[in-house]
């Protein structure tokens, strides 16, 4: 069998220069390595870099992510392939890891390729799996690790085919071109562990989840916005702000509004969350819908207690054994007590206080809209205010907030749905990810109403499900979202194209 020999020095690596010898260390030991032409050092200003190799050279540019910077790259590099070494985190090479890049761009030609790597921290050292790259990882969160291997002709072909970067992007010119990349070209992972990272965020998933609505992030989100915009125009996903006109409700519903609690093992904060509903002043009729799913510790001894002494409160026990949150939800949707509106609230928080429900409906019905979505404040079990506060999601827009969710990781709370219109869908039954695919797929059609208030405590404490996340889970969890937006992007172009 004739194996195509691999041509040697196609490599330019490229990174942000920073003072000190281990640096000065790295870029001599990559490259000692035949597969490296040269390295690349970005700096805004002139500096002076004491290293043994002449392959190393600095170009003046802000930023790697920026599209400056990238641009500048490409410009000046005279080989095949880049290595972009990403900022912000330590990174020591494996063996042939160089080698094993250039091998598998030259097998495949992928345009982008990634690995896993190893994590180091406190002395120990443990295997950090990624996830493959689909349709909907469009998210700029989207987590390659530290080492980007790019295709300079795949490069060059994207952006002549779909134009070059806007120069006015300061932190978001790697990210266009990884967009625009992935339309012309394949994005691959590589699930070998190829280099060591010691990561410099080390704090709990549940502790990053908000960075994306840190009102100090404002100016960067504006401008990643705008170029996932321009992506789905591109991928003729993008919905111009046109919206269905809901039909009138054939249904009788015997209230107004059902409050929607799922629950399972959550004795120190059931009955909170249950009498916070119930103390709801409104001029409607309302009910509360906790649907137990088959609590074993005194969950169940609370809602029934509870249940004795409130006449408008449904205590609902699920006959399955095999219910997420969103089957939960579905047992209370379809149920026959369940009223016009169906309303979120999560079994270990709090509305804010007894207006939350009637805003929330008032909100329903003052214009066409299919779901509302309101702002909540992070608290702790005390009820304390807690960083990041306020999460108010002012991001969206109608004009284009149904296009920026499927870059962004969730929508807010509380949610609140038509029933009649909810019941065509139904929620996937799973407990992660639920109330996500069911607003894109709300939003596809249908206006969302928006509550800039806070109107809900979200307690944020040890029992919370995500607040510290094992890898393997977040892992499923963030493929499980791009798979969520790479079936919307799929239904929406098919809309358009209709």
């Amino acid at each position: 069998m004739n194996m195509k020999a691999i041509d040697m020095s196609k490599i330019t690596i490229a990174l942000q220069f920073e003072e000190g010898e281990q640096q000065a260390r790295l870029i001599d030991s990559l490259a000692a390595s035949p597969s490296v032409s040269e390295a690349l050092l970005l700096s805004a200003a002139e500096r002076h870099f004491e290293t043994t190799t002449l392959k190393a050279r600095f170009v003046q540019a802000d930023s790697l992510l920026s599209s400056t910077g990238i641009s500048k790259i490409l410009d000046e590099m005279k080989s095949e392939y880049l290595l972009l070494l990403l900022p912000g985190q330590q990174v020591q090479f494996g063996a042939r890891t160089l080698e094993r890049f250039l091998q598998i761009a030259e097998d495949t030609g992928a345009g982008l390729i990634y690995s896993d790597f190893k994590d180091e921290a406190d002395g120990q050292v443990s295997d950090h799996p990624l996830i493959d790259y689909q349709l909907g990882s469009l998210r700029d969160s989207f987590d390659f690790g530290s080492i980007l291997f790019i295709s300079k002709s795949a490069a060059n072909a994207t952006l002549e085919r779909h134009g070059a970067m806007d120069e006015q992007l300061k932190w978001g010119g790697l990210y266009d071109l990884r967009l625009k990349l992935s339309l012309v070209s394949q994005i691959l992972r590589i699930p070998e562990p190829l280099y060591t990272r010691i990561p410099s965020d080390r704090r709990l998933s549940g502790e990053k989840q908000f960075d994306y609505v840190d009102p100090r992030q404002r100016d960067y989100q504006v401008e990643m916005e705008k170029i996932a915009t321009e992506h789905l125009k591109r991928t003729e996903a993008y919905l111009a702000p046109e919206f269905e006109t809901l039909l009138p409700d054939v249904t009788l519903f015997e209230c107004r509004a059902s409050v929607v609690i799922p629950v399972r093992n959550r004795e120190r904060t059931i009955s909170d969350a249950v009498m916070s509903a119930l103390s709801q002043a409104c001029k409607f009729k309302f009910n509360v819908i906790v649907v137990d799913n088959h609590s074993t510790d005194k969950t169940t001894e609370i809602l029934a207690a509870l249940t004795a002494q409130h006449k408008n409160l449904l205590h609902l026990k699920p006959e399955r054994t095999d219910l997420g949150i969103g089957g939960c939800w579905n047992e209370a949707i379809f149920s026959a007590p369940c009223g016009k509106y169906a309303v979120q609230l999560d079994s270990d928080d709090l509305y804010k206080d007894e207006q939350t429900l009637a805003k929330i409906v008032a909100k329903l019905e003052e214009g066409n809209y299919a779901m509302v979505i309101g702002s909540y404040t992070i608290v702790n079990f005390d009820l304390q205010e807690i960083p990041p506060g306020l999460i108010d999601h002012q991001e969206w827009t109608r004009e284009n907030g149904r296009n920026n969710a499927l870059r962004i990781s969730g929508l807010g709370a509380p949610r609140a749905f038509r029933t009649s219109l909810l019941r065509q869908f139904g929620l996937p039954n799973t407990s992660y990810g639920e109330d996500y695919a069911t607003a894109l797929r709300i939003s596809r059609q249908y206006e969302i109403g928006r509550l800039y208030e806070s109107i809900y405590f979200a307690r944020r404490w040890e029992g919370n499900s995500d607040a510290a996340l094992p890898l393997i889970t977040a892992n499923r969890y963030d493929y499980y979202k791009d798979y969520l937006r790479t079936v919307e992007i799929l239904a929406r172009k098919e809309m358009n194209r209709k």
